[in-house]
């Protein structure tokens, strides 16, 4: 009987350095690998946006391209768009910040795949880039990996987000906060105008939802191309 207990105990003992140490696996040492991997990726694309030659842009002329409709006040005669291609999945393009939660030109990658996530906050594939029409989603781990967005909870609506790519620095301000499914696919769905939503998991610790943030532009070099589509489409 006594033997019984002693395996019993060292079973237990062990079971729970085991478990403790898978904790500390995923919490402290994928920080760490990911620490490298992230400054090494930012120091590259910033030394890469100070040495590209600026953008090229494609003039618009307004009235033209409004098809008679009235100009909003706000646009001038001619507008410029700066196109941008995505890059290759697992290839780093941009760089966020979020003020208010202390990220600080945080490497974005393409993709989502799990092991692009691992470097670091992913755009999806398929939506469009920071900067241009539509809604462009990125998504990040919450507490492995760098736990990039750890503190998205304490994110409010009017907070400011940046991202900043080859072709300029785009501002987003948060209009909407949600906590979905993971099967509310609608978050990634189109959307008027140039937003960028944001997504991790809720709570921490958990898959079980998601944390999802909509925000939208309010400055970048594309902002007066995007009102200049609003205003077609609206028939301003």
């Amino acid at each position: 009987m006594r033997y019984r207990v002693q395996v019993l105990g060292w079973t237990l003992i062990w079971s729970g350095v085991l478990i403790f140490g898978y904790i500390g696996w995923q919490i402290f040492v994928t920080d760490w690998l990911n620490a490298g991997v992230q400054a090494e990726a930012a120091a590259d694309l910033t030394d890469s946006f100070a040495s590209d030659p600026e953008p090229e842009a494609d003039p618009v002329d307004t009235e033209e391209f409004l098809e008679g409709a009235n100009r909003p006040s706000d646009l001038p005669q001619l507008v410029e768009y700066f196109p941008e291609e995505a890059a290759s999945i697992g290839e780093p393009f941009g760089l966020l910040s979020i003020p208010k939660i202390g990220l600080e030109e945080l490497a974005v990658y393409e993709g989502v795949d799990r092991e692009t996530l691992k470097d670091g906050p992913g755009h999806m594939d398929g939506t469009p880039l920071p900067g241009q029409a539509g809604n462009a989603v990125i998504s990040g781990h919450r507490t492995t990996y760098g736990r990039p967005f750890f503190d998205f909870d304490l994110l409010d609506i009017g907070d400011h987000v940046t991202v900043e790519t080859s072709i300029g620095t785009h501002t987003y301000e948060v209009r909407e906060i949600e906590v979905v499914l993971p099967t509310d696919v609608w978050v990634t769905d189109p959307r008027p105008g140039s937003w960028l939503t944001m997504t991790t998991c809720e709570p921490k610790f958990s898959a079980r939802q998601r944390l999802v943030i909509f925000a939208e532009m309010v400055d970048g070099p594309n902002l007066d191309w995007i009102k200049l589509n609003e205003a077609r489409s609206s028939g301003a």
